[in-house]
């Protein structure tokens, strides 16, 4: 059944950085620095030679899923490109505040919060999986193959497997979808964080720990079978609801120069592109990601809105 309140423009995961990152000093003609290494125009979270990449969890490998974009950069910038995947996301939204990243994979939510709480981000782009298609994901709520769940409305009183606090398609949605439906999402259900949209969707097709959830449509519709995690058929889709895709974003902090060229490298970039590079992509790249297609932060104002309505802490940093 489609949502009542798609409203968000059609369109695509403790972090390990430790925000105690230690911080490198360069040399310069007459003393080192204790803080972010600073070029004549900007700083970066480490030195000039590296960009530091973080990410939200990811359902599936960085190494699958983000290499051959790692390699592309670093190919493209002459940069060491340093990844760290996060492992929840409000530690994102914090060292991306402190200015301890370069660029980063967000989800809308994750974006939304970090520029809320001061992060000075640029949208790069989204990723489409195929040429032509509009940016954009959907976020579905699940239940076990054969469950008496039929609707939004049948959660109150279960068990609800959700992502993480601050994940766009894993709870900020769902829960906006809740309060539509007259349940607290807090109080009228029991919530069940999962910690991965793979996570969410498994523990759901088990059916023990979680009577519904909720997870992006590529793991319920797609990775999820193809990984083991659950077999086809063994979850059943119950409400879809489209939401803005994750972004890839740069610091502001870095040099203009630096900016300059991410967004000359990267908006509008197909998998030819990254191929011609001599970048090896893999199959798994290859089946989520046909070009980045670039956007603006209003891109983003149904995320806001779906905030003031929700009311989510998470908004916040």
């Amino acid at each position: 059944m489609k949502s009542a309140i798609t409203r968000g423009i059609a369109v695509t995961a403790a972090l390990t950085i430790a925000l105690g990152l230690a911080a490198c000093a360069t040399e310069t003609d007459a003393a080192s620095t204790d803080a972010d290494t600073v070029s004549e125009t900007g700083t970066y979270a480490k030195d000039e030679n590296t960009l530091v990449m973080g990410m939200v969890p990811d359902q599936q490998s960085v190494e699958n899923n983000f290499q051959p974009l790692v390699d592309y950069i670093a190919a493209k910038s002459g940069k060491e490109v340093e990844v760290i995947e996060s492992t929840n996301y409000a530690a994102l939204v914090e060292a991306a505040i402190a200015g301890r990243i370069d660029i980063g994979s967000f989800s809308g939510f994750t974006y939304v919060a970090a520029t809320n709480g001061g992060a000075g981000l640029t949208p790069i782009g989204v990723q489409v999986t195929e040429e032509g298609e509009e940016p954009g994901y959907e976020s579905l709520a699940v239940v076990p193959a054969g469950s008496d769940i039929a609707s939004i409305e049948d959660m109150a009183g279960h068990n609800i497997c959700f992502v993480d606090p601050g994940s766009t398609s894993g709870y900020l949605y769902p829960s906006a979808e809740l309060l539509a439906a007259g349940i607290d999402p807090e109080t009228d259900i029991t919530p069940v964080f999962a910690g991965g949209h793979d996570a969410s969707a498994q523990k759901t097709a088990q059916g023990v720990e979680c009577d519904a959830g909720f997870a992006e449509d590529a793991v319920v519709e797609q990775t999820g079978v193809e990984q083991g995690l659950f077999a086809d058929g063994d979850l059943e889709v119950i409400n879809r609801v489209t939401v803005p895709g994750a972004p890839v974003v740069m610091s502001t902090n870095l040099p203009q120069s630096v900016q300059d060229e991410l967004l000359a490298d990267l908006q509008n970039i197909t998998i030819d592109d990254i191929e011609a590079e001599g970048v090896d992509v893999t199959d798994a790249f290859r089946a989520y990601f046909y070009e980045m297609v670039p956007v603006e932060d209003s891109y983003y104002d149904s995320v806001r809105k779906v905030c003031e309505e929700t009311g989510a802490a998470q908004c916040q940093p």
